[in-house]
């Protein structure tokens, strides 16, 4: 990206963040700024996303996850930490979305990646380095093949919720739930989850300059 094109773009960012309602610092902006930089220099040799054009990968990638930040951060203030801190594992991440946006905007939160694609998760691994931040991991690994634990599991454009539910069920601990962003209302998705899964809201968000619809899915096991 060209210096007039970083500057631009880091006031879209800043723009939107405001709109979105986030209180981010400006190592947090510029944090988010090399996260992009990052992702575009990374794809270009191992095709972590479709979306090339910086501009969209503002739009449908940063800003479409930093919609779902307030919403996170709300349920993580309604959590009692354990010894050594609440943990939240993104599943699917792919290129680092939502989990990297996620590690920046919640420093205090342990962020795991865990994605089947070594190179994915080498990414994941490589932002941590690259952009200091201590509370992010990348794991290459099946979740199902996981023994850890995590209060929050998440997932953007990962799987339908029955697969992302029943793969990630043993990653819950006892109190947490499933955190699935989504796009339009997944109406027949929610319909075919099992007895042992319970929908307790659905979120609308609003994504700053992208006319599409976007949700949040919350849900827990039922014993």
């Amino acid at each position: 990206m060209s210096v007039g094109m970083t500057g631009t773009l880091a006031d879209q960012l800043r723009h939107g963040v405001e709109q979105i309602g986030l209180s981010l610092n400006e190592q947090q902006i510029a944090q988010l700024m090399s996260f992009l930089e990052l992702l575009q220099k990374w794809n270009k040799v191992y095709n972590l996303t479709a979306v090339r054009d910086p501009q969209e990968m503002l739009t449908h990638h940063l800003l479409d996850s930093l919609a779902a930040v307030p919403a996170l951060q709300r349920h993580l203030a309604t959590l009692t930490p354990e010894q050594g801190g609440l943990k939240l594992l993104d599943v699917g991440s792919g290129g680092g979305l939502p989990g990297v946006v996620f590690a920046i905007c919640c420093p205090d939160l342990d962020v795991s990646c865990v994605d089947t694609v070594a190179k994915k998760a080498a990414f994941i691994n490589q932002a941590a380095a690259s952009l200091r931040l201590p509370n992010l991991h990348g794991i290459h690994a099946r979740v199902e093949s996981l023994r850890d634990q995590y209060d929050v599991v998440s997932c953007r454009a990962f799987a339908s919720l029955v697969d992302f539910t029943h793969w990630s069920r043993e990653a819950l601990a006892g109190h947490a739930i499933w955190f699935a962003m989504k796009g339009k209302h997944p109406e027949e998705e929610m319909a075919a989850l099992g007895a042992d899964v319970k929908v307790f809201h659905v979120e609308q968000l609003s994504v700053p300059g992208l006319d599409a619809d976007r949700c949040i899915v919350w849900m827990r096991p039922v014993a």
